[in-house]
């Protein structure tokens, strides 16, 4: 069980630094190496994983509870449906006894809120699963995509081009930690507005024009129109959205190796086309499959800290 003198949770991009990052990144590397060679690396025998899940998933799930498997471990897949928390049970005791019982707990929900008052009554790290505000995870897989094929993103421009998001957020974030460009297209009306990320927009470059973003880019990125939570205005934003569909004009302006990203799942002829989904400078497939091998880094640098092997 990890000391509660060494507790370290993971519930935005910024809770760790560059340098906690250039880690993690490399553990990515050599973990993901280890699995391409079909060799067997249990650090974390006998440890268990408590994935809560108030929103659903696929590649969320999969991919935690393949990793902690494949480190040795145990995973319990638990949801608000059918557990006491969604009767009503008060984050602050589920946290307190959850976290009694297992060695580390991810949670994928709706409010930001709610997760950060679940790791302040934790005894073991907590680890953003997703929420309405943020998607740690998933950049960090983003981040170690772009290394895998293009080296190191410090310096590079990444445009983003759709809903002001918790991809969005997070992506804000990391610009600020990791050290490249942001462009941020949205449509009026859902530009970026949560308080706590206003003071860094200094380092993000705001734009109404979705071909300005993209102009000159190394990474194009984007997300579906409606995200979970949100379903009720799903026309409205097919409406507002029309002009911010990823194709192959706007890649066009991108760097000529530019890459694109998409969290998935997608709806092809909304926010990307078939073409660029499917296409050359889409690494899409490596970026979901890379979900498994941050995570496991990340919950390996959790519970054991700093290894040297």
């Amino acid at each position: 069980m990890t000391s509660t003198q060494t507790i370290r949770h993971y519930l935005k991009f910024q809770d760790f630094s560059a340098d906690d990052y250039n880690y993690v990144l490399e553990r990515t590397r050599i973990l993901k190496q280890k699995f391409k060679n079909y060799e067997t690396y249990h650090p974390l025998h006998d440890r268990t994983l408590a994935m809560i899940f108030e929103k659903n998933s696929t590649r969320t799930r999969l991919s935690f509870e393949a990793g902690i498997f494949q480190l040795g471990g145990h995973a319990v897949f638990m949801s608000t449906r059918d557990t006491q928390l969604g009767r009503g049970e008060p984050i602050e005791d589920a946290a307190q006894v959850i976290s009694r019982m297992v060695d580390i707990i991810m949670i994928r929900t709706f409010g930001q809120d709610i997760l950060q008052r679940f790791a302040i009554n934790s005894r073991v790290p907590v680890i953003n699963g997703l929420t309405n505000e943020y998607h740690p995870c998933q950049v960090l897989a983003d981040v170690f995509t772009f290394h895998e094929h293009r080296g190191p993103i410090r310096g590079k421009t990444v445009a983003w081009v759709g809903d002001a998001n918790n991809m969005a957020y997070t992506w804000i974030e990391a610009a600020q930690i990791l050290g490249f460009k942001l462009r941020v297209s949205t449509p009026p009306g859902y530009k970026i507005k949560h308080a706590s990320i206003l003071k860094h927009l200094e380092l993000v470059e705001e734009t109404d024009d979705p071909r300005a973003a993209c102009e000159g880019a190394h990474l194009v990125t984007t997300d579906v129109w409606t995200s979970m939570g949100f379903e009720q205005e799903n026309e409205a934003r097919k409406a507002a959205f029309a002009d911010w569909c990823v194709d192959s004009e706007l890649m066009a302006l991108a760097q000529p190796d530019a890459l694109f990203m998409h969290c998935l799942p997608t709806h092809r002829g909304e926010e990307v086309s078939a073409d660029v989904i499917d296409g050359r400078q889409s690494v899409v497939w490596d970026e979901a499959e890379n979900r498994l091998h941050v995570q496991k880094a990340l919950m390996e640098f959790l519970m054991l800290g700093r290894l040297n092997h």
